[in-house]
């Protein structure tokens, strides 16, 4: 495990610095569904891989992707419309050559911050998933999602995902994964499936023994584009009276004190414990959900950034808004980086076996 005092800032920049390297041509390929703004993709880079394509639905995420990552072969549209097989003849694969097929299928229906319905349709695009895996046959997949999919009635899906996976030929394995393990500054509980097509999956062990806080993961954070005074009057007057989480039990969320007058949403992150978790939803009816614990604004994009473990360099487009609902529904990339720097040893070992 790293050091207790690691220098975030400076680490998240070693980490972008290692994925902006030319890739060798052994470099693991990786290819990511439902890529979103590219948490996935950037984690993988971190991680050495080498991203042969990216598959994602929404033109303002593409536009991230593309700007991000140029070189990158980005496939924009609805993936049920999308044939794998031609896919993969226009990447010059054949069936088992890819590394790692990852994957992030929407969650909406199994969140536990929406009314989580059985019957939304967005619960079915796992099998998208699994279409593509079938088709590609990688050595690896891996897979995320929201913390919801093993609670209460969602764990009838949860049971259906993993059957499907294995179905197609992987032995597969299943856990809940907190990203400030992984070295994210912030409390982030996702699902994580991980198969093998030959060896044992295993899940990633955590590689900080304390989180990394939100104090620390800010150090010269960019506030552009906020400022104090931001707030709306209906924020402005509640700021000074949102608390800020103390222990685990307020950890997610502050605002579970002031449920009986309207402000379910208001945040207020402690500088000395990790994030709670960022969702996709900031602002929606004016600047605040998310706000500054010291100063009377909202959190800035730099600051999300930070939070969410994507560089200070990473380019976003759109109003803030935007950019922060393409921070919030993406996979922190330090996770995926740890995960997938997990998921190369497990290959390389498979290699080695007789």
């Amino acid at each position: 495990m790293a050091n207790v005092n690691i220098d975030y800032p400076g680490f998240l920049q070693k980490c972008w610095q290692a994925a902006l390297e030319p890739r060798t041509r052994g470099a693991t390929r990786v290819m990511s569904l439902f890529a979103g703004g590219g948490g996935s993709v950037t984690g993988y880079a971190m991680a050495g891989c080498r991203d042969v394509a990216a598959v994602e639905w929404s033109s303002a995420a593409c536009d991230t992707l593309r700007e991000n990552w140029p070189g990158l072969r980005v496939y924009e549209g609805d993936i049920c419309e999308m044939d794998p097989v031609s896919i993969m003849d226009e990447l010059g694969l054949e069936p088992g050559e890819l590394d790692i097929l990852d994957g992030s299928p929407p969650c909406q229906g199994f969140s536990t911050a929406g009314r989580r319905e059985m019957s939304d349709s967005r619960n079915q695009l796992f099998r998208e998933y699994v279409r593509f895996l079938a088709a590609f046959q990688p050595k690896a997949f891996v897979m995320e999602n929201v913390s919801g999919l093993i609670k209460g009635k969602m764990r009838l899906i949860f049971r259906a995902i993993h059957e499907e996976l294995s179905a197609v030929g992987y032995r597969v394995t299943a856990s809940l994964l907190d990203a400030s393990a992984y070295g994210v500054p912030q409390r982030r509980k996702r699902t994580l499936f991980l198969g093998l097509k030959s060896g044992v999956p295993t899940m990633p062990s955590p590689i900080i023994r304390r989180p990394v806080v939100v104090g620390s993961a800010l150090v010269g954070a960019s506030t552009a584009g906020v400022r104090v005074g931001m707030l709306t009057d209906r924020y402005g007057q509640l700021w000074s009276k949102i608390p800020m989480p103390i222990g685990r039990r307020l950890s997610t969320s502050a605002a579970v004190v002031l449920n009986g007058v309207g402000f379910q949403c208001c945040l207020k992150p402690n500088p000395a414990m990790p994030s709670p978790t960022l969702s996709a939803q900031q602002g929606q009816s004016g600047y605040g959900t998310f706000v500054h614990w010291a100063e009377a604004r909202p959190l800035s994009i730099g600051e999300a950034k930070r939070l969410q473990s994507f560089p200070d360099n990473y380019k976003l487009t759109g109003t803030y808004q935007e950019q922060w609902r393409r921070i919030g529904n993406s996979v922190p990339p330090l996770m995926m980086r740890a995960i997938a720097l997990h998921v190369k040893s497990l290959l390389a070992q498979n290699s080695k076996s007789p």
